[in-house]
């Protein structure tokens, strides 16, 4: 814990944040005694912040009192305000922040049904770039976007993703991949922690894909820069530094 974060604990409020986190990972509840054990604190203060959160509906009792489980007050909450609407409101800042920084535009896709859709996006501050529109949906297979929200799941979520694309893939315009060389693909953005190469859907652009990750390191989200070159600058000093600065991006929008 940093000296920053030290200086503004509140013992309290932490013990029952490590209560309700404990007990989100058990669907069946924990006894009081679990409970102490795997937080190793007095069993005092830990029937006393249970009370609490039973008090506050956050925990429920079992009818024997001997067991306590997160009531559904936390979900609820969660959905008070749609997640959607709350991560673009999030993001936009950030993503103005790098679009005046690196002079480029940026967006931010998410998955949905076998693709990526695009939730956001910011132009550039020049007088050119490049845009995509909103909700548009682009292939989880020959893009940027799409290889970071792959490289950054489990093989089991990776193989579901892989298999509801491929459901969804007629009819559409995408350039073919063997599994070969998508795993390859993949393995190089994992080592790298990012995605960077031509556009194959604009000539001239070159994509640049960072992943939004969340606690257990998987993509929430992707947020990718389609790099416009200017004349007057040196690329590779250009390209760094937007690189660079969208890394910073994503890694402010990411969940620790």
């Amino acid at each position: 814990m940093t000296e920053e974060t030290d200086r503004y604990r509140a013992p309290a409020l932490d013990k029952g944040l490590d209560i309700l986190e404990l007990l989100a990972g058990q669907p069946h509840g924990l006894t009081r005694a679990e409970i102490v054990k795997a937080m190793d604190r007095s069993a005092g203060e830990i029937y006393r912040m249970l009370e609490r959160l039973v008090a506050r509906d956050y925990v429920t009792r079992s009818p024997q009192g001997d067991r306590y489980a997160l009531s559904l007050k936390l979900f609820v909450l969660g959905h008070t305000h749609p997640p959607m609407e709350r991560m673009v409101s999030q993001a936009l800042p950030v993503m103005e922040g790098f679009a005046m920084a690196a002079q480029q535009s940026c967006h931010l896709g998410v998955y949905n049904r076998g693709d990526i859709t695009v939730v956001a996006q910011v132009n550039g501050p020049g007088h050119w770039g490049l845009s995509i529109r909103l909700g548009v949906r682009v292939s989880l297979i020959d893009t940027g976007s799409g290889h970071v929200m792959l490289a950054f799941q489990t093989e089991q979520r990776r193989a579901e993703m892989l298999a509801e694309h491929q459901a969804l893939q007629e009819a559409r315009d995408e350039a073919p991949m063997q599994p070969a060389e998508l795993h390859g693909i993949l393995e190089q953005v994992r080592a790298q922690g990012w995605w960077q190469g031509d556009s194959q859907q604009a000539f001239g652009v070159i994509d640049i894909s960072m992943p939004v990750r969340g606690p257990q390191g998987q993509a929430l989200a992707v947020l990718t820069c389609p790099f416009i070159r200017r004349p007057d600058r040196s690329l590779e000093t250009d390209l760094q530094a937007a690189r660079d600065q969208l890394a910073q991006a994503a890694a402010a929008l990411s969940i620790r």
